[in-house]
C-alpha cells in the first residue's frame, strides 16, 4: 500500500530574515494572524523602457552607491524650481491592489513590461522588540521591492507568496513602499514564453504588514501518522528562540493540550493520539481549532485530519475507495470585469459552481492559486490538485530554470501543505518526453518528497497510439514511475478526430497505479446552437461529453476525471473572431457563469457516480 498521510498537516518553512526575498524553503504563516493591510489604491507609473530603473547607458540605478533622484524607487520630489525630475507618483494614475493591470485599464490590456507601484503608509503599532514583515501574496512576474529608497530584494514567480523582514527600516510616518513589477515572458522562465492563458501583470494578491514578537511561532507540523491508531506526530519551530522556551499545542475540541520545551534549534516535537477525532472528507469536512502558544505569541488556525493513500489501482481516502468527480479551474473570474481572482468572495464563487456541478474535487491549473481558494476548499469539502507552471516546453537544460521551478514548488508546498483538502501535488503539464525533461522532473519529484511525503504526487502526461493499431491509446512515460497517480490529458473528439472516435478507442496503461484523466473537452460558444456535428456549438460539446465519459469508464484503474474546464477564460492564442474572441471556450460554463449543455451531462454523470452507479 502506498500511503500519503498528512492527516493534520501544518508545516511551513523557516525563512531567512532581513533584506532577502523568500527562498526555496521559506514561508511566513500569516493568513490567520492580525495584519495591517496595504490593499487598496496604489499609484502606478507605466515604464515600458524602464527609464526609472536604468540610466541611458542601461546601467541599473539600484546598483549605484548613491542612486540619482531619477531612479523611481527614490520617490523623489523637486527641492528647487530648477531641479529636473521626470516622474511624480503623486500625479500618477492609480490601480487597485490586489488586481491585474490588464483588466483595470483598457490601455494596459495587452501590455507586457514594467509598471512601478507605490504605496505610502505609516508604521503599524509595535513594541520595541517586535519584528515586522511585509508579505506579498503574489506578484506577476518579477518584483523588485524597495522601502524608503532602499532595496529589499527581488522575487521571481507570478503565483507564489514572498516576504521581507523590515524590522528597523520603518519611519513612524510616510513610509514609501515601491515595486517595479515586470510581467515580460522569457524563454528560461517558469512558465516559459508560450502558454494558453492570459499573462495578467501586477500585484495580483494582497499585501500585508505583519507584526510578531521577537520570538514567534513560524513553522509547525502535525501529521496523522497512523490511521488505525489515530496517532498524530509533529513539531513546532520558534523563530528567534535560543532553547529552553516552552510551547503549548492545543486541540481544545479533542481535549489535547501538550507542552514541550524547544531545543537549541528552536524546535519542539509532539506525539499523541486522537481516538475520538472525526476524519475530514468531502461528505463531512470537519475542521478542528488549533492553538499554538508561547509566552509571547499565539497562533490560531483550523485544521482537518484525514489520510490519502493508494493500494494498487485503488485510491483511498481515510481507507475507503475514492472516485474523484473533478473539474479543472483557472484562477480567473470574469463575471464582474474579468481578470485574476481578487478576493475570497470570487474564489468562493468558482468553488460554488464546482459544487453545483456535483464535484468533490478541483484541479487548480496551471499554477498555485490564491490561499483563499484552498482554505475555502477545506471548509466546503472539495479535494484539491495543486500544481506549478512547468507547462509544455521549458528550458530543461538550464539550471536557473530548474531552480526557479524548485523555488515555486517549495513555496506552493510551504504555504499549503497543511490543508486537508489538498491531496495531490502536480509537477508539470503536457511536457514532451526527453532525457533532459526526465532528469528535470525527477529532481523535482525527489524535492517534493523531501518537502512533503504525506500527499500523492502526479503530473498531467500525454497519450500516444500504438503504431500497429491506431485505435489503441497508450499512456507510457518515464514520469509515471516517479509519481503515485498516473494522470494524463486527452482530447479525442476535438484535437484528435471526431467524438465518435471515443466509442472505439481502447486504452493500454501498463502501471499498477490509479489512473486519473486530468483533461478532456472541446470548445463551444455559449448560446451558439446547431447540429451535433457542427463544431463550436453547445450540441457538439454536449455530444463530445456523452461519448467521452463512457470511454473513460472502460479504463482499467480509472479513479476520476477533471474535464477542461469549469468556465471560459481569456487566452491570447484564441483568435477566431465572433466565437473565441480571445477566450478558450472549453468551459462547461461561459465566462459569465452561464451553463452550457455539457454542464448538465457532466452533472448527471457525477450524480450517478455519487450513487455508485
Amino acid at each position: 500500500m502506498k500511503s500519503r498521510m498528512p492527516g493534520l498537516c501544518w508545516l511551513l518553512f523557516l525563512c531567512a530574515a532581513g533584506a532577502h526575498a523568500a527562498t526555496s524553503e521559506a514561508a511566513l504563516q500569516m493568513y490567520t494572524r492580525a495584519n495591517h493591510s496595504l490593499d487598496g489604491e496604489w499609484k502606478v507609473i507605466v515604464d515600458p523602457y524602464e527609464n526609472g530603473y536604468y540610466n541611458y547607458r542601461y546601467e541599473p540605478y539600484d546598483q549605484q552607491p548613491d542612486p540619482p533622484v531619477g531612479a523611481f524607487f527614490t520617490d523623489s520630489k523637486m527641492k528647487t524650481p530648477s531641479e529636473l525630475i521626470e516622474y511624480d507618483f503623486d500625479k500618477a494614475i492609480s490601480l487597485q491592489v490586489p488586481g491585474d493591470w490588464n483588466s483595470q485599464d483598457p490601455k494596459l490590456y495587452y501590455y507586457e513590461g514594467s509598471v512601478w507601484y507605490r504605496r505610502k503608509f505609516d508604521a503599524p503599532a509595535h513594541g520595541a522588540s517586535d519584528r515586522v514583515f511585509v508579505h506579498f501574496g503574489a506578484v506577476n512576474y518579477r518584483a523588485d521591492v524597495y522601502l524608503n529608497g532602499k532595496k529589499l530584494g527581488v522575487h521571481e514567480g507570478g503565483f507564489t507568496p514572498f516576504h521581507f523582514e523590515i524590522t528597523g527600516r520603518l519611519k513612524d510616518k510616510g513610509n514609501s513602499l515601491i515595486l517595479k513589477v515586470d510581467n515580460k515572458r522569457h524563454a528560461d522562465a517558469v512558465p516559459t514564453l508560450n502558454t494558453d492563458w492570459w499573462n495578467y501583470g501586477g500585484i495580483t494578491r494582497s499585501v500585508d504588514l505583519v507584526v510578531v514578537p521577537a520570538v514567534f511561532v513560524r513553522d509547525y507540523q502535525l501529521a496523522l501518522t497512523s490511521l488505525e491508531d489515530r496517532e498524530v506526530a509533529g513539531s513546532v519551530l520558534l523563530d528567534g528562540a535560543k532553547g529552553g522556551e516552552t510551547v503549548t499545542l492545543s486541540l481544545p475540541e479533542l481535549n489535547i493540550r501538550e507542552t514541550r520545551a524547544v531545543g537549541a534549534d528552536g524546535r519542539a516535537a509532539f506525539r499523541f493520539r486522537v481516538p475520538e477525532a472525526q476524519l475530514w472528507s468531502p461528505r463531512d469536512p470537519r475542521l478542528y481549532r488549533l492553538v499554538i502558544a508561547t509566552a509571547d505569541d499565539t497562533l490560531v488556525d483550523r485544521v482537518g485530519l484525514r489520510s490519502i493513500a493508494t493500494r494498487g489501482k485503488r485510491l483511498l481516502l481515510n481507507g475507503e475507495p475514492l472516485f474523484l468527480r473533478g473539474i479543472s479551474i483557472h484562477e480567473e473570474y470574469s463575471a464582474e470585469g474579468g481578470g485574476r481572482v481578487r478576493n475570497a468572495q470570487e474564489a468562493k464563487q468558482l468553488l460554488s459552481w464546482a459544487k453545483e456541478l456535483g464535484s468533490n474535487f478541483v484541479r487548480l491549473a496551471h499554477y498555485p492559486h490564491n490561499e483563499h481558494i484552498v482554505r475555502l476548499a477545506d471548509e466546503m469539502g472539495l479535494l484539491v490538485w495543486s500544481e506549478i507552471p512547468v507547462y509544455w516546453t521549458i528550458d530543461w537544460n538550464n539550471e536557473g530554470t530548474y531552480r526557479n521551478a524548485e523555488d515555486q514548488l517549495a513555496a506552493m508546498i510551504g504555504r499549503d501543505r497543511n490543508r486537508a483538502s489538498i491531496i495531490i501535488w502536480s509537477l508539470a503539464n503536457e511536457t514532451p518526453v526527453s532525457g533532459a525533461r526526465n532528469r528535470f522532473l525527477s529532481r523535482l519529484a525527489a524535492k517534493a518528497r523531501t518537502l512533503d511525503d504525506s500527499r500523492l504526487l502526479s503530473a498531467a502526461m500525454e497519450k500516444h497510439y500504438r503504431s500497429d493499431n491506431p485505435d489503441v491509446a497508450v499512456v507510457e512515460d518515464p514520469l509515471a514511475d516517479m509519481v503515485d497517480l498516473v494522470s494524463f490529458n486527452q482530447y479525442i473528439g476535438w484535437y484528435d478526430g471526431l467524438p465518435e472516435k471515443a466509442e472505439r478507442v481502447r486504452w493500454e496503461i501498463p502501471y499498477d497505479k490509479p489512473v486519473f484523466v486530468s483533461e478532456f473537452g472541446g470548445d463551444a460558444r455559449q448560446g451558439r446552437h446547431g447540429d451535433a456535428n457542427a463544431i463550436w456549438t453547445e450540441e457538439y460539446q454536449e455530444d463530445l461529453y456523452l461519448k467521452t465519459l463512457p470511454m473513460l469508464d472502460r479504463i482499467d484503474g480509472y479513479v476520476g476525471v477533471s474535464p477542461w474546464i469549469l468556465a471560459d477564460f481569456r487566452s491570447p492564442r484564441r483568435l477566431l473572431t465572433g466565437i473565441q474572441d480571445e477566450y478558450n471556450r472549453k468551459g462547461v460554463m461561459s465566462e459569465k457563469g452561464v451553463r452550457k449543455k455539457a454542464f448538465f451531462v457532466l452533472r448527471d454523470y457525477y450524480r450517478r457516480k455519487a450513487e455508485g452507479r
